[in-house]
């Protein structure tokens, strides 16, 4: 393909995708494949010769389509937003098209200037205290990750190696090793999957603190583990805090766990991956107080920021906290630049060596919306949450599990654990939407989360709608059986 066919095929491709978007409501938002589906539809081995651009694009609903589970359609309510807009596919567009592998300043000046300065345009509009902004002679500073999951491994790292040198230093007799077996982390009992995983990956020991009934961790839960921990000898050294959880949306007391935490130097890093960006908002941004007792922070304007996957924004009070524990200097990674206190080498601020340009879909987006019609965005998702909510309270079969604060909404029918997972099952087959679910306690419930940048209360009455009717039609099956008994 040269670059006259180029021209041609990629504006068939962008009209290809605005119909997509634009007719997606008419797609089934879950697919009817079976596992293993696809390689019955491909050949067994690549194709020796070349095949025409015709010919692969023929494929795309044939193969990839039925296969395809609709994130940005209105009737998708599971986990949560997958952020998408035009001016994020365009800002991608221009990354894949520069390709640049942004893994020092010299590699590509702009791709590291302008995520800078974008993490801190970034960390204004949340009124992030003045020391995670890089600015111009800051000691913090943001960088762009992956995923919240990479967030939270990059700081539970960088806290076990600056314990590891805070421990040694006071007790030089201890080795690394016998530091590592001793060292503790934890996270609220409603905290992502990803946060234990990390402890995981890192070698160490982590702990589940109990949260109350508003499924938040509060200070007393949190000081009583680390009372009792340090008294068997443990070192406590890292708590990771949730801003929005994934089964419920619940915060934990930052104000309570904040001044803990630093009181026993234990790192604390926020994890408010879905939530974060409503704290655009200032009646949402009081959901963040306590982030000054932060080490670090994290979000994902790639969930409900309408910037398209991978962007997780993640800011630290002190870089040089992340950068000592991972800094590695070879000849051919080194520039005239890197030591004269004005550049950053994100390779030191991360997993992987190699960066794509991704704050380009950043820099599109908050130009192209603005900071005011982003807040209107999460605006429009909570209303519509409530909407929802106040359809399930009208309703004496069903239950509202959690407090209702952002986007998302969880119910069940009044009942069993296993009349709950039947329900689940009949709206999931039915394919007129989808949903996922959580366990709240010893409570199976629904999760009902407002997603797609294009739904409108006629998809929410939909939904409600249908969800009734399965209801109905589940209830009274189960009567029938029962009096057939």
């Amino acid at each position: 393909m040269d670059a006259a066919e180029f021209r041609k095929r990629g504006k068939e491709m962008v009209d290809y995708i605005a119909d997509y978007l634009e007719n997606i409501d008419k797609r089934q938002v879950f697919p009817d494949v079976e596992p293993g589906y696809l390689r019955s539809l491909i050949p067994d081995c690549a194709p020796q010769n070349p095949e025409s651009f015709k010919d692969v694009f023929k494929d795309i609903e044939r193969i990839i389509m039925p296969g395809v589970t609709h994130w940005h359609s209105p009737y998708f309510f599971a986990y949560y937003p997958a952020g998408s807009s035009f001016p994020t596919l365009l800002a991608d567009m221009l990354c894949g098209g520069i390709g640049c592998v942004g893994f020092s300043w010299a590699a590509s000046p702009a791709c590291t200037e302008l995520e800078t300065v974008m993490l801190d345009w970034l960390g204004k509009m949340i009124n992030l205290p003045e020391e995670f902004l890089a600015g111009k002679d800051g000691q913090g500073g943001g960088v762009i990750q992956g995923s919240a999951s990479e967030a939270t491994l990059m700081s539970l790292l960088a806290a076990r190696t600056k314990t590891i040198r805070r421990v040694r230093s006071e007790k030089p007799e201890l080795t690394e090793a016998d530091i590592m077996g001793r060292l503790m982390a934890y996270a609220s009992d409603q905290a992502h999957s990803s946060v234990e995983r990390a402890a995981l990956i890192a070698g160490v020991k982590m702990k589940n603190v109990s949260s109350d009934e508003t499924f938040s961790v509060c200070g007393s839960a949190l000081q009583k583990v680390l009372d009792e921990d340090k008294a068997s000898g443990l070192i406590p050294f890292f708590f990771c805090a949730t801003l929005g959880t994934t089964p419920c949306c619940s915060f934990d007391k930052l104000l309570e766990l904040g001044p803990i935490c630093n009181k026993e130097n234990i790192w604390m890093h926020i994890d408010a991956a879905y939530a974060g960006s409503a704290f655009i908002c200032p009646e949402f941004r009081h959901l963040l107080n306590g982030v000054e007792f932060a080490d670090s922070f994290n979000f994902n304007p790639h969930k409900w920021l309408l910037v398209n996957f991978d962007c997780s924004t993640m800011w630290v009070k002190k870089r040089s906290d992340l950068t000592g524990a991972f800094k590695l200097e070879p000849l051919y990674l080194q520039h005239q630049h890197q030591e004269s206190g004005l550049v950053t080498d994100y390779r030191h601020w991360q997993i992987p060596l190699g960066r794509r340009f991704r704050s380009l879909k950043l820099w599109f987006v908050l130009r192209m919306y603005g900071v005011t019609k982003l807040q209107e965005h999460i605006r429009k998702h909570v209303r519509l949450a409530h909407q929802f909510e106040h359809l399930v309270l009208q309703d004496e079969r069903f239950e509202i599990c959690a407090e209702v604060i952002l986007g998302l909404v969880c119910f069940r029918l009044k009942g069993s654990n296993e009349l709950n997972e039947a329900f689940l099952k009949s709206i999931n087959e039915a394919k007129k939407i989808h949903l996922v679910p959580s366990h709240l306690g010893k409570k199976f419930v629904l999760r009902f989360a407002v997603c797609s940048r294009t739904v409108e209360s006629t998809h929410i009455k939909f939904a409600w709608q249908h969800i009734s009717q399965l209801a109905t039609h589940l209830l009274n099956t189960r009567e029938q059986n029962l009096q057939q008994q």
